[in-house]
């Protein structure tokens, strides 16, 4: 079964070869042969669970090009950063929906960014709904791996995201368990409170190279643990029972040194599977500006460096499930 093997997961779609979060980079991730996709999902003004990596979104739409809501530009500090922009809390859906994806790098990828202003935004049912019948059209059960964002920023302006996406997973048949859900964060407390209300899914908790969680530095402040302890073995007893899993910066599994080559793999994934714990990792991208030193190689920072030998690291030392960012080459490589 889907649930018992590696997964190949489609990360915000296929964004390799189309705006992400787009239509179309789901419909070609599914397409492509993903085990699953990965929607994102922030909150609009109105309570709906909005489609985008950021709730900042000028980056990945036409929202800074409209003059009728050049006024809703702000700043605002999300998880203790300042930043400015226009954000998704400060509009209803309905303004939300006449926005257009746009490709997030556009020089870096060019072929994606022809796609620009084509396609409106989605909600989170839009896409529990594509992949439910993306399921019986290609004849596979496909996850959705649904990454809940700022869930302690939105709390704190009043909006329950675990309230809302329970709703929403009732309301779109996928809170029974018969379709392959699998639910991540990179704080821990919102998991929690997903998992109290019943919803049967797969927990991953997301840790980053370095930091602390949000949600823990706002209750503990310094003493919060920073993902690296977590990632520790000591750190990784606390999260048997708790969690699934965790998925984690590929750099935690390559462990690169001072000039960028590979000392890994690292133990991290072996020290996790003692512990009955899957582990996933993020993102495998074959251009060269994502790839270690080690790794890349002429043509700048868009063409495609030996990112064969960098994901054959991460392969080989036994990771449960990859995001990617061009489908077919993850399928073709980690679904072999």
């Amino acid at each position: 079964m889907l649930r018992n093997r590696r997964l190949v997961i489609g990360h915000r779609g296929a964004p390799g070869y189309r705006p992400e979060h787009s239509r179309s980079a789901y419909d070609l991730a599914l397409a492509m042969g993903v085990d699953g996709v990965e929607p994102d999902v922030v909150v609009s003004s109105d309570g709906v669970l909005v489609v985008r990596h950021e709730n900042e979104i000028s980056g990945t739409t036409d929202v800074a090009d409209r003059i009728e809501y050049a006024a809703r530009r702000q700043t605002k500090t999300i998880d203790g950063a300042e930043l400015t922009g226009w954000f998704t809390e400060d509009f209803t859906w309905d303004e939300l929906s006449t926005l257009r994806c746009r490709e997030r790098l556009p020089a870096l990828r060019p072929a994606s960014a022809s796609f620009d202003d084509a396609q409106p935004i989605l909600r989170l049912r839009d896409v529990l709904d594509l992949v439910r019948a993306g399921s019986v059209e290609h004849g596979r059960e496909i996850a959705v791996v649904l990454e809940i964002k700022h869930a302690t920023y939105f709390a704190s302006i009043g909006w329950d995201v675990a309230a809302l996406i329970d709703r929403e997973l009732h309301e779109a048949g996928w809170a029974s368990g018969e379709l392959p859900l699998i639910v991540e964060s990179f704080e821990s407390t919102v998991l929690r409170r997903l998992q109290e209300r019943g919803i049967p899914a797969t927990y991953i908790y997301l840790l980053e190279a370095a930091g602390r969680p949000f949600d823990l530095v706002a209750t503990h402040g310094k003493s919060a643990p920073t993902y690296r302890q977590t990632a520790a073995p000591s750190g990784l007893d606390e999260l048997v029972g708790a969690f699934d899993g965790l998925s984690v910066d590929k750099r935690m599994i390559l462990a690169p040194d001072r000039l960028g080559r590979s000392s890994g793999p690292s133990e991290l994934i072996a020290h996790a599977h003692e512990r009955g714990l899957r582990v996933f990792t993020w993102t495998c991208r074959p251009e060269n500006s994502f790839l270690i030193p080690q790794f890349r190689g002429r043509g700048g920072p868009g063409a495609f460096g030996d990112w064969a030998a960098e994901w054959a690291i991460i392969r080989d030392a036994g990771v449960d499930g990859v995001f990617v960012d061009h489908p077919d080459l993850g399928v073709g490589f980690f679904g072999a």
